[in-house]
This record gives C-alpha cells, structure tokens and sequence, in this order.
C-alpha cells in the first residue's frame, strides 16, 4: 500500500495567512495535533498543537509566529511502512503527502492508517492468535506455515518483532480457526514456544472490542 492511496480528504491544509487560533480550532474540530502549512500552494511546514500553545499571541498568523516549521513528510510512491515509521520518529498524528517534484497531494492520519491496518491484517476476520518466541537464526516463516496448513488452517496474518537484548523473536500469527488446540500440539511437537494465544470466543470478541473502542477514540 502507497502513501498517496492513504491521503484523506478529511484534513484540510492551513495557510501561512492563518491564525494560530484558527489553527487550534481546525486541531480540535478533527481531532489531530498536527496540520500541514502551504503558501501559495507549496508544502512549507507542519505545525503542531503544543508550538501554538507556546505562543504569547496565537491570534497572529502562523507565518508570523514562525520563521520556520519543520518540514515532515513522505513520498507519495512510499510503502505503508515508510509513513508509519515518520509517524514513530516524529510522534505525529497527521503526515503530509507531497509528489516527486515536492507538490503537496493530502495528508493521512494516525485513524485512517489504523483503519488501512486493521483491514490490511484481517483484523476483522474471523480467526484466532498464536504468539512464538523463536530464535533469530532458527526463525523459517516457510515451517511454520507448513505447521499451520497441516492442521487445515491458514495463516491470515503475520507480524515480527525483535526482542530488546535477545536473538529471540516474538512472531504473532492470526489464524482462521478459533480452536488453536491441535496447531498448538504441533508447534510443541516441533520444539516451538508458545509464548501466548488468543483463541476462545471471548478473548476473540475482548480483541475486537478494543480494537473497535481505539477506532472510535481515534475518531472523536
């Protein structure tokens, strides 16, 4: 998935023209601490809830309470990966979008990259979830399909994570069945850690009632 199929029309930029009090109003009609900057058309910077604040007189335009913005952004030809490591660095909640020759396209947000997410990970289909904890070097994506497809299951699902510290990695799994019993029995069999799993209906619905109370957190 490519960043500019992320942009979301729900975000309207400011112009260097405005307020810092218009600012803070459109931040808080769309729930964002962040909002991209154009003058006459052009990207010139993302300005940011907490800077306004700091601001003796947020009543001045933006381009006089700031000589410079810092300039965050991706690429619209990105991966999904790309804009959700510019989110982690810089702690944003909306990242513009700009072209090849630095045109700005949109923006996305932290809700609607969560939403791309959920559906992108079969969120919500209907499955279960296994956590390994596996050693790096021992580590084979291959086997343990092949574990999982042996039990008449598939793997809707994959995420890895390095432990902090470890040659250990924790590799989360969902999968389309809710009984995670025999594939359990298997990955044991094979000498696997089963280091936590989600599989009866409640821990399943427990999920995906947090996920749906993130979702409208994120929206309000």
């Amino acid at each position: 998935m490519r960043a500019f199929e992320l942009i979301t029309e729900e975000i309207p930029p400011l112009v260097h023209s405005d307020s810092g009090e218009k600012a803070l109003k459109w931040m808080d009609e769309f729930r964002v601490t962040h909002l991209p900057v154009l003058k006459n058309g052009n990207f010139v910077g993302l300005v940011s809830e907490s800077d306004i604040l700091d601001q003796p007189d947020p009543s001045q335009s933006l381009d006089h309470l700031f000589q410079h913005l810092p300039r965050p952004f991706v690429f619209a030809d990105v991966h999904l990966f790309e804009v959700l490591q510019l989110i982690a660095n810089y702690k944003l909640s909306v990242v513009p979008v700009l072209d090849r020759q630095e045109n700005y396209l949109g923006a996305t947000t932290v809700f609607e990259l969560m939403s791309r997410i959920a559906s992108a990970t079969s969120m919500n289909e209907p499955g279960a979830i296994l956590v390994l904890e596996v050693n790096v070097v021992d580590y084979s994506l291959a086997q343990i399909a092949q574990i999982v497809e042996s039990n008449n299951a598939r793997i809707l699902s994959v995420f890895c994570g390095a432990l902090s510290d470890s040659t250990k990695l924790d590799v989360t799994l969902k999968i389309n069945q809710l009984d995670l019993s025999a594939i359990i029995r298997t990955f044991e069999r094979y000498d696997y850690q089963v280091k936590a799993r989600f599989q009866d209906n409640a821990e399943t619905d427990d999920l995906k009632t947090r996920y749906d109370e993130l979702m409208h957190y994120l929206s309000m």
